[in-house]
């Protein structure tokens, strides 16, 4: 049995007094590499050890089952160190530790009978609610054009985490497009009930309801819980909070751990002010600060701080470290995504030869687009350099782009029969419009003249919804293959150039096939989360980019976008480059942006800037 020493021991006096604190409501404002899991999972071992409370009376509750797996691995080393793998441990030795979904879903099998939600029920995933949503428009006589089956279900998504129900949305509908929504979220609710499912959302709502009007099987839970942990707190949107009220009502052990630096999920339906309504809630709220980083250099912390502290809306944690201060901030100003591309290549090479200890794993890229991976994955393609792009899809892979290159490819070879193919299950209309477009036009055109047309002609760029942030992503990239386009304008070079980097991919694949985890990473900010790397690069900082000129009028949104950036560069160990193009072909045309004004608010004392000659 472990002791209380060893449950505390190298626990710095702030976790230490988040670990043992005892009753009553606490918040944890942890920074990034404070060891907020840490804090979290020795907190349950605590109470389990030195408490004496039963497994089973706590909840730990989190937003992905990844980091509930950790929750699980580290608890079941702190608890029982001499058993290898939590699927060994009794599982009445650990306490539940799991998504706030996969707790709904739970309660829902076992009491949802009592609001008529049968035990079998089935969970729609986002493709299956696409399809009920789609039919429901059908049987309306909608159509998808004028109400995009997407930007519906995201509408409800939204009034679903808001608690309001498909018979209370129509007092709450203005103007047409949202009184229609109205007509079809009571549709699509009769076909969920038809079908005997519930979505992502209702496992939420559903249950909030159910505890709503069955005090007695609300009171089941509380009792049973006296102490409920929850992490990543800043992320939970209206349901989840109410959902945490009605759980600590009896006891009031809530243990919230976040940061609202952190929060980077708006568009999710996140609400960070949650993390500020705590103290509403509970006047007796205690909170502790964790701001001592174990990740990063003092600088990198430092460069993060003055950045993030020009956020009002939020508390600002000021890290620290032990680690010493480390190098600068490196800066570079590219002549163009190219040059920028180049110079992260290089900078790879260089580091890995001087460095034995460094490997390609070793760096990360991030920037705030996918499509700024094309740039990327071709540079690093061209030099040999293994790489892994995480959460998407390779440039040339991805679906939107596939179709495009399907009507150029067949454009300038009729007997491509595949391509053809693929034109057709785009759509026969759309096909039809292509084909007679085909016939009439002209082949003198440029690449970029061409695909415009094409698109316009066949109205692919309907099927994007612009109220989504998927679609809008899609119609990003298709931006991006324009600014090849400008690049190659005779369309036979356009086409052997993707050809050569498709065959530059599948050559990479099959070589790096067994060294996964060996090449550099590539992926968003928003993707980085949760993730440290030693090097870390941070590209595109101009204006419109980094900040996304989404955000740029609305001063929420450039919060928000101010805290994506502090996130990119905490993730940073030893080393963080930031960079920026003084002029940029991106999404087909050539632009010159000023300097993201994130990279001007660091202090220059804390920057290097690196210039053409010292690459020599």
């Amino acid at each position: 049995m472990l002791g209380r020493s060893s449950i505390l021991a190298h626990l710095n006096p702030p976790q230490q007094a988040a670990v043992t604190y005892g009753e009553g409501p606490l918040l944890i404002l942890a920074g990034p590499g404070s060891g907020k899991t840490r804090a979290l999972t020795h907190r349950a071992a605590y109470l389990i050890k030195e408490k004496q409370v039963p497994p089973e009376n706590i909840l730990l509750l989190t937003f992905t089952n990844k980091a509930a797996d950790e929750m699980k691995i580290r608890l079941q080393k702190l608890l029982v160190p001499s058993v290898n793998s939590v699927n060994s441990v009794n599982s009445a030795s650990l306490p539940f530790a799991g998504t706030f979904h996969s707790f709904c879903a739970r309660v829902l099998r076992r009491y949802g009978q009592a609001i008529g939600i049968p035990p079998g029920f089935t969970i729609y995933d986002t493709s299956d609610q696409k399809e009920a949503i789609k039919q429901t428009l059908r049987k309306l006589n909608f159509s998808e054009k004028k109400l995009a089956p997407t930007a519906v279900l995201k509408t409800i998504s939204q009034a679903k985490n808001e608690m309001i129900t498909a018979t209370e949305y129509p007092q709450y509908a203005r103007g047409p497009w949202q009184r229609d929504v109205a007509e079809i979220y009571l549709a699509y609710e009769k076909m969920l009930r038809q079908y005997q499912a519930l979505d992502f959302d209702d496992l939420l709502l559903k249950t909030v309801q159910l505890f709503r009007s069955h005090p007695e099987v609300l009171a089941n839970y509380q009792n049973q819980f006296q102490y409920i942990l929850i992490d990543e707190y800043q992320d939970t949107n209206q349901a989840q909070y109410l959902l945490t009220r009605q759980l600590v009502g009896k006891w009031r052990n809530l243990c919230a751990v976040g940061d609202a630096s952190q929060a980077i999920y708006g568009f999710r339906g996140a609400n960070y002010r949650n993390l500020l309504t705590l103290q509403q809630d509970f006047v007796d709220l205690k909170t502790i600060n964790l701001e001592q980083n174990y990740r990063s250099t003092q600088t990198i912390l430092s460069a993060a701080n003055a950045m993030i502290k020009k956020n009002a809306s939020h508390p600002v944690l000021n890290l620290w470290t032990q680690n010493g201060a480390g190098d600068p901030v490196a800066l570079y100003e590219a002549r163009s995504e190219i040059d920028e591309a180049d110079f992260i290549v290089n900078t790879v090479a260089t580091q890995t030869l001087r460095q034995p200890s460094f490997s390609p794993a070793d760096f990360a890229i991030l920037y705030r687009t996918n499509a700024q991976s094309r740039t990327l994955e071709e540079a690093f393609l061209h030099a040999g350099l293994p790489y892994r792009l995480v959460g998407g899809t390779r440039f040339y892979d991805r679906k939107e782009i596939k179709d495009c290159l399907a009507y150029l490819k067949y454009w300038t070879n009729p007997q491509d029969k595949v391509a053809f193919k693929r034109i057709e299950q785009i759509g026969k209309r759309r096909a039809e419009k292509f084909l007679k477009f085909k016939e009439k036009q002209a082949p003198s055109l440029s690449t970029l003249k061409l695909l415009d047309k094409i698109l316009q002609t066949t109205a692919y760029l309907e099927l994007f919804d612009s109220q989504s942030e998927t679609d809008l992503a899609k119609l990003e990239n298709i931006k991006e293959l324009r600014s090849v386009a400008t690049q190659h304008p005779d369309l036979t070079n356009f086409l052997e150039n993707v050809a050569l980097v498709e065959q530059e991919n599948g050559v990479d694949q099959v070589n790096q096939a067994d060294q996964v985890n060996q090449g550099v990473t590539l992926m968003t900010a928003h993707a980085a989360k949760g993730t440290e790397f030693p090097i870390v690069f941070v590209v595109g900082l101009e204006e419109g980019l980094f900040p996304h000129s989404r955000s740029l009028l609305e001063k929420d949104k450039i919060e928000e976008e101010r805290r994506l950036f502090y996130v990119a560069m905490t993730r940073a160990k030893s080393r963080l480059f930031l960079s920026y193009a003084r002029r940029r072909l991106y999404f087909g045309q050539r632009t010159s942006n000023p300097l993201s004004r994130f990279v001007n608010d660091i202090p220059t004392d804390l920057l290097e800037f690196i210039n053409e000659s010292l690459l020599e």
